[in-house]
């Protein structure tokens, strides 16, 4: 008996009756979406969501069908495929400015102004390309014989849901064990990511030529999605340690680094979801008619420019700014203390645990000093140590008393309790030391 194909070829009049109906719904919201744009309405988060969903549902339906296999189907799912992209990115977009006031960034009228002005203009981009691939949708949803519905939702079942009415705060402010190590480590992790961003070091320009070849070469979708998911591990944590404890309630300058969390994070959705469309629909990756399309609906060089002037410029420019209240948080939890440590066995503190030493020094804030009787050594310069552990060695002494933040001296301990890992295994809190992750 010959065994049957676990995939059944259909013909594509079958199919089309299977994607009508899934089809129906996308319509009727997508015309509703044409038509409040054209008259000037908001489009509501929750419109967005609703945009998005019945996207995603129909191109779901769409791939497992093999729908951009086929000649006849192939456009259809691609500019499908381009609205839900777009739709993403406008949603964060209006996400962001819904919850801009809850924020607390404690920015000049003139910069929220600027930032306003700048996100409006990216969404009524996006709101603009989205009717034009809609009415490419259904020009080719109606060539393969789709029933495009003539009727839109009405208005009233998309209102909007008042954001400015709060509940009462009545949640009991939770205690969590070793608050302030939690908040270092968590402005350590924010003071890493915002490095790392303004180190790409790309520019808000006019000339949009600038950016042309940047993507995929220097900047993709890969990499702007480590960029997030760092950021989102940043919020996580918070959540998780800080929000609605007694630490945050008595410290405003945590609450508006919240704040500085959700921008830049929102912001790198938006990128993320752009980056994904160039790369799919806009760049040179894809060749074709339909491709050629897409670029006459979305315009390439604005594209650009929302990806670099606004979704890169602004989470870089957040960052950078809740890295100055990171640092001024950071003061208000440096705790002086010190420590008796061992002297390393069996050579002292030669180069390579006095480098391990001022490496500590350098990742914490605050000094970091060795005392050897009434002389202080600043534990930041290796060539003071070396000069320390010459003095120790002609002292005789097998231990040693540092100075510093709690948190430089913590590691301190953890290092020589490992004898400074002469050997070169590293416990997982001294990653950090590695040669490898300079």
């Amino acid at each position: 008996m010959e065994a049957k194909s676990l995939i059944q070829i259909i013909s594509e009049d079958e199919f089309l009756q299977i994607v009508q109906e899934p089809s129906r719904l996308f319509f009727k919201i997508s015309a509703l979406f044409c038509e409040k744009t054209k008259s000037g309405k908001e489009i509501s988060r929750k419109f967005y969501s609703s945009l998005i969903q019945e996207t995603e549902y129909l191109e779901s339906v769409l791939d497992e069908h093999g729908a951009r296999e086929n000649k006849t189907w192939s456009f259809f799912s691609e500019y499908v495929a381009c609205i839900r992209n777009l739709s993403i990115a406008a949603f964060y977009i209006k996400h962001i400015l819904d919850r801009y006031p809850y924020y607390s960034l404690g920015e000049s009228e003139e910069n929220v102004q600027a930032f306003k002005q700048t996100a409006n203009g990216a969404l009524v981009f996006l709101n603009t390309s989205i009717q034009g691939l809609r009415a490419e949708v259904v020009k080719t949803g109606e060539l393969n014989g789709l029933k495009i519905p003539e009727d839109a939702f009405s208005m009233d079942e998309f209102s909007d849901i008042e954001s400015n009415k709060r509940l009462p705060r009545t949640i009991l402010e939770d205690e969590v064990k070793e608050e302030e190590e939690r908040i270092l480590d968590l402005c350590q992790k924010y003071r890493k990511v915002a490095k790392m961003i303004n180190e790409i070091g790309f520019k808000k320009s006019d000339n949009l030529e600038t950016f042309h070849h940047v993507i995929p070469s220097k900047l993709d979708e890969k990499l702007v999605r480590m960029f997030k998911e760092l950021v989102h591990s940043v919020q996580s944590e918070y959540d998780t340690y800080v929000k609605n404890t007694k630490m945050e309630q008595s410290r405003t300058e945590l609450k508006n680094l919240r704040g500085y969390i959700s921008m830049p994070l929102h912001l790198l959705e938006v990128v993320l979801w752009l980056c994904h469309f160039y790369e799919r629909h806009e760049d040179d990756i894809r060749h074709g008619e339909c491709k050629q399309q897409i670029s006459r609906l979305v315009n390439k060089e604005v594209l650009l420019g929302q990806i670099f002037n606004f979704g890169f410029h602004y989470s870089k420019y957040y960052l950078q700014e809740g890295d100055k209240l990171v640092k001024e948080i950071l003061k208000g939890f440096v705790e002086i203390v010190r420590a008796e440590v061992p002297v390393p066995h069996p050579l002292g503190f030669h180069a390579r645990p006095s480098t391990y030493i001022s490496l500590i020094a350098r990742h914490h804030k605050g000094e970091l000093y060795m005392l050897i009787d009434d002389e202080k050594f600043n534990a930041k310069s290796v060539m003071s140590l070396l000069q320390a552990g010459g003095l120790l060695a002609d002292k005789g002494y097998q231990k040693v008393i540092l100075e510093g933040s709690r948190q430089a001296i913590n590691d301190a301990k953890l290092l020589a309790k490992n004898n400074y890992c002469e050997e070169g295994e590293f416990p997982r809190q001294l990653s950090y030391l590695r040669p490898d992750q300079g």
